[in-house]
């Protein structure tokens, strides 16, 4: 009994329908979409810190291989930081909104078909289910408790059939911010050292941190989803210093043709 309360808040929507179905109740739907957000979260850290942090290292190297001094790599670095990091907020609020309209368009689309065609509808939901492996009476029990509600059908509609989840304004803003910041942060990873420190130590010190920060990251992801921690670490380094490594060679060949 107390097992059994302790993890009633953790039913999907499943098994909510379910316990409906027996005569249980509804349980509380708040894990499911702390999860949710958790997960985009940290999508937009790694998209933004990754990005930024990549970019400005791509252009240091760029502007040291291409002979720019050193007041020329702040100039670059300092305006291409803020205006990347509000470019990427941009696009971030952009592709939200655009996630939100979709769900919205999709949402209405559903309600249509539930209105115009409900046996249909109701069928849908039934073969759902029993590919969940529901059979007899319980399936029938758990069609009738979902269908007898249109906000709860029409949610189950979208999450189970169309794998959609709502965006709410909130959402939207906060994914604005975090990519902004987080892709400022990256940018100022590398770059600060070459405000304190001479332009040889500076570098060595940026692509060191920068190293470090992306196998940190890669080691984060891998932990708080799936893979090997050691394997992502390097896969994110490679990847990002590759990367960066483009813009010096771009810096070289500028340099080259100018001599």
């Amino acid at each position: 009994m107390g097992q059994d309360a302790a993890g009633h808040g953790r039913l999907t929507r499943l098994g909510r329908a379910v316990r409906a179905a027996a005569g249980g109740g509804h349980g509380a739907a708040g894990p499911e979409h702390r999860e949710g957000h958790q997960t985009n979260r940290l999508r937009d850290v790694i998209l933004g810190g990754q990005d930024g942090l990549v970019n400005i290292l791509g252009i240091i190297l760029g502007v040291i291989a291409g002979g720019g001094s050193k007041a020329v790599l702040l100039a670059a670095g300092f305006s291409a930081a803020i205006t990347e990091s509000i470019s990427m907020g941009a696009v971030g609020f952009t592709s939200t909104l655009s996630d939100r309209d979709y769900y919205q368009a999709e949402r209405v689309r559903e309600t249509g078909e539930i209105e115009d065609t409900p046996e249909a509808e109701q069928q849908e939901i039934r073969d759902i289910y029993a590919a969940k492996g529901f059979t007899g009476d319980l399936l029938d029990r758990v069609v009738d408790t979902i269908t007898a509600n249109r906000e709860t059908w029409l949610d189950t509609m979208m999450d189970e059939e169309l794998h959609l989840r709502p965006v709410q304004t909130r959402d939207i803003l906060r994914s604005a911010v975090v990519i902004t910041v987080a892709t400022l942060i990256g940018h100022m990873i590398p770059l600060l050292p070459f405000v304190w420190l001479p332009r040889r130590t500076a570098l060595i010190t940026a692509i060191g941190l920068s190293a470090v920060v992306l196998f940190g990251v890669g080691a984060y992801e891998a932990v708080t989803r799936v893979g090997d921690w050691r394997r992502k670490g390097l896969q994110m380094v490679a990847i990002g210093l590759g990367a960066a490594a483009i813009g010096f060679l771009i810096g070289r060949l500028f340099h080259a043709a100018g001599t």
